[in-house]
């Protein structure tokens, strides 16, 4: 079964400084390639994260969490929705544990944390978790290196899968890894997070340079997400979709603080640089087409929740086609 939510706009208006939306001229890398489509740098992904989580001790680096923190909140209440305790359960992707700190031990024994940066991993002490946590620094494109299959009771990851060049395959890799009707729960970002930088961008760069390279990391479009869960084996699918819409000062705030989280672009075959002109063409576009009336600028975050379960005997099943025993036209 799979359901299809769009939450509400005034649920969405929690933080202030927003992110972007998908540009038709950007295009996504094909989201059913499966093998070594290498779309991100893995190596410079690894180290833009370990300098965001080491500059000023850590301290920068949670000064930008907001956004994180916001989801991990909204991802809580979907695993809480879920009536199970689990032993074992693995946080992919974790960071510095945004969503471990939430879980409780009346739900949770356990967690294993892996994460590609070990500075991010190690950023917060043992002491800030209910749970018992484990670290693991390694490639989550590697799972099935990491854990054995048919081992976890649980697999949580909140927005890290939109860096995985092989989407497919690490949704196949979480599926081996879980135990029959082990349930998987993620948040990944959708395709509009930071349209309005990348159309400012991209206008900016055609006009002072001629043309337009990469800027903002392709993502997967939310139409896809169903259909990768489905292909790689989960039953009982649901995807829901949400926002947060933050406001910056300037272009300039908001591309340091995606600095600070570890979120510049890690594209493969990407420019080093940008030019300064470039930038402040990119500013005052940016104000001219998104601008907010008290001078700010928006930018948009959509995330894409979705949940899934591997499939056992014991799970719910639908009914063979043409075995109801009530007429429709009746009812109607």
């Amino acid at each position: 079964m799979l359901a299809i939510r769009q939450l509400s706009r005034a649920r969405n208006a929690l933080l202030t400084r927003s992110f972007a939306a998908h540009s038709a001229s950007s295009p996504p890398p094909n989201p059913f390639a499966v093998g070594p489509y290498q779309v991100f740098d893995r190596r410079v992904k690894q180290l833009q994260k370990d300098r965001a989580a080491s500059r000023e001790h850590g301290e920068r680096s949670r000064t930008v969490d907001y956004v994180r923190e916001a989801m991990a909140d909204r991802m809580i209440e979907r695993i809480l929705d879920v009536k199970r305790t689990y032993e074992n359960v693995l946080d992919l992707g974790s960071g510095p544990g945004h969503l471990t700190r939430l879980l409780e031990t009346h739900t949770t024994k356990n967690v294993t944390m892996i994460d590609l940066s070990r500075e991010t991993l190690e950023r917060d002490p043992d002491s800030e978790f209910e749970v018992e946590v484990n670290r693991i620094q390694a490639d989550e494109e590697r799972l099935l290196e990491l854990v054995e299959r048919n081992s976890q009771d649980a697999i949580f990851s909140c927005l890290s899968l939109h860096w995985v060049n092989d989407l497919p395959g690490i949704l196949i890799q979480i599926k081996e890894a879980l135990k029959p009707d082990g349930v998987f729960i993620g948040a990944m970002f959708g395709g509009d997070t930071l349209f309005e930088l990348r159309t400012s961008l991209q206008i900016a760069e055609n006009e002072r340079e001629g043309g337009i390279s990469p800027r903002i990391s392709p993502m997967t479009d939310t139409r896809d997400v169903s259909n990768l869960l489905g292909r790689a084996g989960f039953t009982l699918l649901t995807v829901d979709i949400d926002e947060v819409k933050v406001s910056y000062p300037s272009i300039w705030e908001l591309m340091e603080d995606l600095q600070d989280m570890g979120e510049s672009n890690a594209v493969v075959g990407r420019r080093p640089y940008i030019h300064r002109d470039t930038l402040t063409a990119a500013s005052s576009i940016y104000q001219a087409l998104h601008g907010n009336e008290d001078g700010t600028i928006p930018a948009t975050f959509q995330v894409v929740f979705m949940i899934g379960w591997k499939p056992a005997p014991t799970q719910p099943k639908p009914l063979e086609r043409g075995s109801a025993q009530t007429n429709l036209k009746e009812v109607l």
